[in-house]
């Protein structure tokens, strides 16, 4: 498996696990159990979640009206469109200045 793959189903697992985790608030908000917090949900959101947390947030209509975790979780995102066209672009050119030393 290439290094573009590898990174793509890194990106894509951890999309889906904070999807899960997402979903997994949203159940603990309706039976009144442990919940996960806010920091902790932006956090997965920032280290590579954006897609999946924006997704459950949409279907599973969690955390849509809560401030300022919405614009976070926007501007978080933002940030993301804004980086993925720098790496694509300088990526490859960055790994190998990294592998030459």
């Amino acid at each position: 498996m290439g290094t573009t793959t590898t990174l793509f189903v890194i990106f894509l697992l951890f999309n889906i696990i904070t999807f899960c985790l997402y979903w997994w608030d949203k159940k603990a908000a309706r039976d009144g159990h442990w919940r996960v917090s806010e920091a902790r949900l932006l956090q997965f959101a920032f280290l590579g979640g954006s897609l999946g947390a924006v997704a459950a947030q949409r279907l599973l209509r969690h955390k849509t009206r809560k401030e300022p975790f919405r614009t976070q979780l926007m501007a978080i995102l933002v940030l993301h469109v804004a980086l993925v066209p720098v790496a694509l672009i300088f990526g490859p050119s960055l790994l190998d200045m990294l592998r030459a030393g």
